[in-house]
């Protein structure tokens, strides 16, 4: 069942595609999975495919604050990656996709936890209503390179997850309402055999 709807305070941002090509993702239509645009989804809050991604070393998360250019919730901290499969894609080759795409993360094998349904407010009228399937990926603090896609990611930082839970409670509004959902109702999906994930 759906969550219920977190709200986040979201400056206005502009909507206006510029001329870029539109990105088409997977949306259910009348209980049929269609290929859809993506704003279009957000805007219209339909229920629609996605993938998240958590990089681990132990109980450390790398976690990403999104590019101020995102057309919703700019700025704010999420998890290591968050996004939607093209058409047709695997999840988990879409997850590794996107740990490249954004990060320049390669080499790791993101490894699936469960499907996750939430539905959220995330500003300017457009709401995410996804079904998530959820990934866990091992790697270690001080060996993993990173590249990051400026139009995508702002800046990344580990911090411990039960620290970023503490500090998603004192302070919610300068993260992502998913990474809130994820930490307070599915916390257990991400630490699952989590001493496995620990460097050496």
């Amino acid at each position: 069942m759906p969550k219920e709807v977190r709200t986040v305070t979201i400056p206005a941002v502009n909507l206006q595609q510029g001329g870029s090509q539109m990105t088409m993702i997977p949306a259910w239509v009348n209980g049929l999975l269609t290929p859809m645009e993506k704003l279009e989804v957000h805007q219209k809050g339909i229920r629609h495919k996605a993938v998240s991604v958590f990089v681990m070393d132990g109980t450390s998360v790398l976690v990403q604050r999104r590019a101020l250019s995102k057309y919703h919730t700019p700025g704010l901290w999420a998890n290591t990656c968050c996004t939607h499969p093209h058409w047709d894609e695997d999840p988990s080759i879409c997850a590794a996709r996107r740990l490249k795409d954004e990060l320049g993360i390669t080499g790791l094998q993101p490894m699936f936890r469960d499907q996750i349904e939430y539905r959220a407010d995330v500003g300017d009228g457009m709401i995410e209503h996804e079904v998530v399937d959820l990934f866990v990926a091992a790697a270690k603090i001080g060996s993993l390179h990173l590249d990051l896609d400026p139009n995508e990611v702002a800046e990344t930082r580990w911090v411990d997850i039960y620290d970023l839970a503490a500090e998603v409670a004192q302070d919610p509004d300068i993260f992502t309402p998913w990474l809130q959902i994820y930490l307070a109702d599915h916390l257990d999906l991400v630490l699952t055999d989590s001493e496995k994930f620990r460097s050496e």
